[in-house]
């Protein structure tokens, strides 16, 4: 099922629609920190993940077509908790995880609202979320392998290993260290202009010292800024 948002009207039937979401500059953040404490960054995808979010406010559907009540066709539904679609359920998902992360001993991050940390005996969990997807690591293995089992007691959960891809980045995870790259962006763009078949080269910039060349008329700098 899918609610008709755009029907909605704030101050009426939902207030705050924005959720927070991880900055690609926290996702680098994090996973230099990953590669300093040489430990390794998994991720995993929360399914369904809006119809998790209660709501506060009161909204109402109307019943869905092939499913109408014959006896009450005439009456419509109250929901309890979000549907996609609605203005509200971004924040609603992220004030029920949120919720449930902090109920378990995590605090937020000061700065980044997405950051969430706990300690246990000198080692640390940290979790990034990104709307439904969640990347973690721990300087402790077993506890990423105890956030995980938590986090399946609670949502309905994909876990898809170690972290490969995010926000445009691969991500190469090895005992020497965390690589990342944007291949894969690139060769999109470069795909979308029709510049596949193009051959690569360096820096057009001359790599060697340069020389200033006195002969020359001076470069009217304003016309670049």
């Amino acid at each position: 099922l899918v609610a008709k948002g755009y029907a909605q009207k704030e101050g009426v039937n939902f207030k705050e629609s924005f959720a927070p979401v991880a900055r690609l500059e926290a996702v680098r953040l994090f996973i230099a920190y990953a590669a300093h404490k040489s430990f390794i960054i998994y991720q995993m995808d929360v399914k369904t993940a809006f119809l998790y979010g209660p709501l506060k406010e009161e909204v109402y559907v109307n019943q869905p077509d092939g499913f109408v009540d014959p006896y009450h066709s005439e009456k419509v539904y109250r929901l309890k908790k979000a549907l996609y679609g609605l203005k509200q359920a971004p924040r609603a998902w992220y004030d029920e995880l949120s919720k449930f992360l902090l109920s378990k001993g995590f605090t937020k991050g000061s700065i980044d609202p997405t950051l969430f940390i706990t300690k246990y005996r000198g080692n640390m969990l940290l979790v990034q979320i990104y709307v439904d997807d969640i990347i973690f690591g721990s300087t402790n293995p077993n506890l990423s392998k105890r956030f995980e089992k938590l986090m399946h007691s609670k949502f309905e959960m994909s876990m898809m290993g170690e972290l490969k891809f995010s926000l445009g980045i691969q991500i190469h995870q090895s005992p020497h260290g965390i690589f990342i790259n944007q291949a894969k962006y690139a060769q999109e763009i470069l795909k979308k202009h029709g510049m596949t078949s193009c051959d690569g080269i360096g820096t057009p910039m001359a790599t060697k010292h340069l020389d200033t060349d006195l002969s020359r008329t001076l470069v009217d700098q304003t016309k670049y800024r």
